[in-house]
């Protein structure tokens, strides 16, 4: 059988792989009911979903002929580096910066990952983004996340 497009045929084995990684994973917590899921039902369902989406798209890049086999191109190294350094620093800061210099933290530094830089949009990003955190998380769900840095008392 011939890779009619090596472009799909790369990201649905991905795909697949780390579905089948995470649902691995997701069987050493407890499942539940579907009335009462537990802690590994949610991360189950979903990497199983990726999984079959992955394979989805493996069986099209068997099948389906793309213009010129659709090559894989050069990996953006740039992007890939700053959005995994990014997050992290943000695992690692939040604890002491607290959530307030936290976010806005993430989101400036995954901005340079990009080819355009605004202050003003990554500004924009950075209050409404924080607030919507907080108005999720701490507001919504009552999780107990630092808000401010430890040397300022949180």
């Amino acid at each position: 059988m011939k890779i009619k497009s090596q472009r799909d045929f790369v990201s649905g084995l991905m795909f697949v792989v780390i579905g089948v990684v995470f649902a691995i994973g997701a069987t050493n917590y407890p499942m539940g009911s579907s009335a009462r899921p537990g802690a590994g039902y949610f991360p189950l369902i979903l990497s199983v979903l990726m999984a079959i989406l992955g394979a989805v798209v493996l069986f099209k890049s068997l099948t389906i002929e793309t213009e010129g086999g659709d090559p894989i191109g050069a990996i953006a190294w740039k992007p890939l580096v700053v959005i995994v350094a990014s997050i992290a620093v943000f695992g690692l800061a939040l604890p002491v910066l607290g959530m307030f210099l936290t976010i806005p933290l993430l989101i400036i530094m995954v901005s340079f990952a990009g080819d355009e830089f605004h202050w003003i949009g990554v500004l924009l990003s950075c209050v409404i983004l924080t607030l919507g955190s907080w108005a999720i998380f701490i507001l919504g769900l009552h999780l107990t996340i630092p808000l401010t840095p430890v040397f300022m008392g949180g």
